[in-house]
């Protein structure tokens, strides 16, 4: 069931919501006792950050290291994350107007807060270059995946934007750079069962046997020629010639065209989730930003349900290893 919403919400510090944790029955004794039990890795961090008023009760009152806390008391508090190494790519804006924001996103940044990721991002970078605080996304892209994203500036036209998107009908194009297999008669419509794998595996979605819930448009756009411009450190290890695919899902699950392409015998260039999991780098330091997923969002198309007017977006970007137009 999911929890109701509060009847007050703290405005976002620095672009940073504030997040909420409800005490449980424990005889926690008062404030500093529950966070300390709750957040145990952090727990010597806890004294200083109740001395600062950095955790708000339900109302908006600073509560103090000795406040009650029985329990369904509700906590408001701010992420203290460890210092963020800055993604040196910019997000390029593609279109703005009163209800709708659409930029072009680099590779290597995520798009909302989550894990190790809180200011570098591309919701709290545009909150604090634009100064929009009320920006949300209206979908994903993976940190990895660059290209078209949308988000919307208005709560109150924010679901006609997101029925779109429910509904299937906002057109999606995407280009990844993947292996050549001669024997693939393509263009091809790839359909799969896919579920989000749980334990240690919970990074990677799984296809399964049974009805399919995702659906993709594969298509050749050109077979890549084996020359020096290609000798790239993403490509030197592979066994395979290569390909340029333009895919395009008709439906929206998570990791769907990278765990599509994988089954096929088609990994993307770059992939560090299928079809092996590779460990993320140590925390404090930079990934190899030479060898960035092939994959790309390149275009959204819907008619805007606010204007009835057709729109399109194209992302600017090209794949490292795509031949330029024209060559």
């Amino acid at each position: 069931m999911a929890r109701p919403e509060p009847a007050w919400v703290p405005a976002p510090r620095n672009g940073v919501a504030a997040s909420r944790v409800v005490a449980g029955a424990g005889g926690w004794g008062d404030v500093l006792g529950f966070l300390r039990a709750r957040f145990p890795a952090v727990a010597a961090e806890w004294p200083a950050r109740l001395a600062r008023g950095d955790v708000l009760g339900a109302n908006g009152q600073p509560l103090q290291a000795g406040s009650a806390c029985p329990p369904g008391l509700l906590l408001w508090y701010w992420r203290s994350p460890p210092p963020e190494l800055r993604v040196p790519f910019e997000i390029e804006l593609l279109h703005q107007d009163a209800h709708l924001l659409v930029v072009d996103k680099p590779h290597f940044l995520a798009v909302t807060p989550g894990g190790r990721h809180l200011h570098e991002t591309v919701l709290l970078r545009l909150r604090q270059q634009l100064g929009l605080p009320s920006l949300v996304p209206l979908h994903r892209l993976d940190r990895e995946t660059a290209g078209v994203l949308m988000l919307s500036l208005q709560p109150a036209s924010r679901d006609a934007y997101c029925r779109l998107l429910r509904c299937h009908l906002v057109h999606k194009v995407y280009e990844a750079i993947a292996p050549w297999r001669a024997d693939l008669a393509l263009p091809m419509v790839c359909r799969s069962r896919l579920q989000n794998a749980d334990g240690a595996a919970f990074m990677q979605a799984l296809s399964l046997p049974g009805p399919p819930n995702a659906e993709t448009l594969i298509e050749l756009i050109a077979r890549l020629p084996a020359t020096p411009d290609l000798a790239h450190d993403l490509a030197r290890d592979l066994a395979h010639d290569l390909a340029h695919y333009r895919l395009t899902p008709r439906t929206g699950r998570r990791h769907q065209l990278r765990v599509q392409l994988s089954q096929l015998g088609l990994p993307i260039v770059g992939d560090r989730i299928y079809p092996r999991l590779w460990p993320e780098p140590p925390a404090g330091s930079a990934p190899d930003y030479h060898q960035p997923l092939q994959l790309l969002a390149r275009e959204l198309a819907f008619v805007d349900p606010l204007s009835g007017v057709p729109r399109r977006f194209t992302s600017q970007r090209r794949l490292l290893l795509a031949v330029p137009a024209g060559q």
